[in-house]
């Protein structure tokens, strides 16, 4: 049942420290080993790494927030069926997390919890974290890692329509500011028509001689 629910990539990823220094560049600029290697499933490496020994690989880079690891969702969505796990927005990219997070108890009643941990939850979903997904799967077998066709044809008509909705928006913007800035600018009126046969003055006659 888990082979065929979970990658055989997945409790590694889960279970392997990251951010410490490569014990092989420790003096370059970028020596924290925070990637991982799906087709490897060995021990984190850092960037250097990456380009000598898993050149044409799956590499998946993991980041940091509040001292616990977490993934893009942009990157891991490609090779894992991310449903039901809560994601974040942190430094304007959208992440999960990779395992349970410990959270004091509060006497406070909060609309929706993780089923594994019972850790609050922001939207209607069953885990914070993989790992906690990871052991739902392994109690419960009622949800699964692996992608299909299916979830990526969701996701690619997704995609699609989210393109359209944005340029549908830009398209409206673009006009309201038009409008905007024709209210703020009026037209200039047409200048009058100017008099070809214009007097130059009035006439005064000669005085008479005396």
């Amino acid at each position: 049942m888990d082979t065929m629910l979970v990658p055989p990539w997945l409790k590694p990823l889960l279970n392997t420290p990251f951010f410490n220094v490569c014990r092989i560049h420790g003096d370059a600029a970028r020596s924290e080993c925070n990637m991982f290697c799906l087709d490897c499933n060995v021990d984190a490496f850092c960037f250097y790494c990456r380009s000598s020994r898993h050149k044409d690989h799956q590499v998946i880079q993991i980041r940091r927030s509040s001292y616990h690891d977490v993934v893009r969702v942009g990157e891991i969505h490609k090779v894992l069926d991310i449903s039901g796990v809560q994601t974040y927005v942190i430094n304007s990219a959208r992440v999960l997390f990779l395992n349970e997070r410990p959270q004091p108890k509060s006497g406070k009643s909060v609309a929706y919890i993780c089923e594994i941990c019972g850790r609050s939850l922001l939207d209607p979903l069953r885990f914070c974290s993989l790992g906690c997904k990871l052991v739902g799967i392994k109690r419960n077998g009622n949800a699964s890692f692996v992608l299909d066709a299916n979830n990526n044809e969701v996701s690619t008509i997704e995609e699609g329509i989210s393109r359209r909705l944005i340029s549908s928006r830009q398209q409206q913007e673009e006009v309201l500011r038009e409008g905007s800035q024709q209210g703020m600018y009026p037209a200039t009126p047409p200048t009058p028509p100017s008099n070809a046969r214009r007097r130059k003055g009035i006439p005064r006659r000669a005085p008479f001689g005396s």
